[in-house]
């Protein structure tokens, strides 16, 4: 690779709204400042295709591992976006059709050279939930449907199920639902929009209760340790902005098995970052858009994921230039 150091794009929420402490986007940002690399601040509304080149104005900006003032914006970036050496798409769901327009812009930067992180075909082949069909033999027994009688069929067969729709995050409008109910239809019908849209329905884990385990892959290789979300409380969402709290905790036996299974299919597709949601012994969503993460486990554990990141992101720009 040449002397100049790489230029890093990160396409995300509004900088000014994350919460430091425990944002993945932040920690990335960190790791590649501290290898001396620039950062360009790039939200949806910055891309835009011209004649088929991909264009962005954003921001140049340093940042901090500080609480009360992490980032410094400084002057307008404005050009191609091939431009940029790599780029990180970590805008968060929900999954809609904006989404699926930015991932054809930064495809357009992806085919003129720049390396796009994660994939962005992969992103819009891989829906966080309805990619699990992929790996069925990791999974509960698992529904996607539109229609209320398959559901209160699979609702009757497992007695107690989650639904949830096929484009959120953070566990809004996931619902834990058992055969005797009161609401069971009205929930059928809300998040299939009577009928309307699909949804998905897992059989319940009681699992939950020991925590939601997050494990981080990076170019499909599993961290060294998982973040088990434990709920909080009342609530069974095992999500941190649910009120669960992170515990870091070692793999176990089924969870490099099932990190084994995914891991590789995910690298062979271009994802070089992904969180496996797991709970128990069983894997219940891959998410490829944005996971999180990051801080929890290296505050606990000591770790540097987000470097770890870089290092394979610096791997592939040698690799490109070469």
């Amino acid at each position: 690779m040449s002397t100049r150091q790489p230029r890093i794009g990160m396409v995300m929420d509004p900088i000014e709204t994350i919460k430091p402490a425990k944002d993945s986007t932040l920690a990335m940002m960190l790791a590649a400042q501290r290898r001396g690399w620039s950062l360009v601040y790039l939200q949806q509304g910055d891309l835009r295709l011209r004649d088929g080149v991909a264009w962005g104005r954003g921001l140049r900006v340093r940042v901090a591992d500080d609480a009360r003032h992490w980032f410094e914006a400084g002057d307008t970036w404005a050009d191609r976006l091939d431009t940029l050496d790599a780029i990180l798409m970590r805008k968060d769901p929900p999954f809609d059709m904006e989404f699926i327009h930015t991932t054809y812009m930064l495809e357009r930067a992806q085919l003129a050279g720049t390396l796009v992180v994660n994939d962005p075909v992969a992103l819009r082949n891989m829906n966080e939930k309805a990619y699990t069909a992929w790996f069925a033999q990791c999974t509960p027994p698992t529904l996607i449907t539109r229609r209320k009688d398959d559901m209160r069929a699979f609702l009757a067969e497992h007695g107690r199920i989650v639904i949830k729709p096929l484009d959120g995050m953070g566990g809004r409008s996931v619902f834990v639902v058992d055969r005797n109910d009161p609401n069971r239809n009205v929930v059928m019908e809300t998040l299939t929009a009577d009928e309307r849209r699909y949804a998905m329905a897992q059989r319940y884990l009681p699992e939950i209760a020991d925590g939601d385990k997050r494990i981080l892959l990076i170019d499909g290789e599993p961290v060294e340790r998982l973040l088990a979300r434990v709920p909080g409380g009342d609530d069974p969402r095992g999500n941190l902005v649910a009120g669960a709290t992170g515990e870091a905790r070692p793999l176990s036996a089924r969870d490099r098995w099932i990190a084994e299974e995914v891991g590789p299919e995910l690298a062979r597709h271009g994802v070089l970052f992904a969180g496996l949601d797991v709970i128990g012994d069983h894997l219940t969503e891959i998410n490829v858009t944005s996971p999180t993460g990051i801080r929890e486990l290296d505050a606990q554990c000591g770790l540097d994921i987000a470097d770890q990141l870089m290092a394979v992101i610096a791997r592939r720009l040698e690799t490109r230039d070469a």
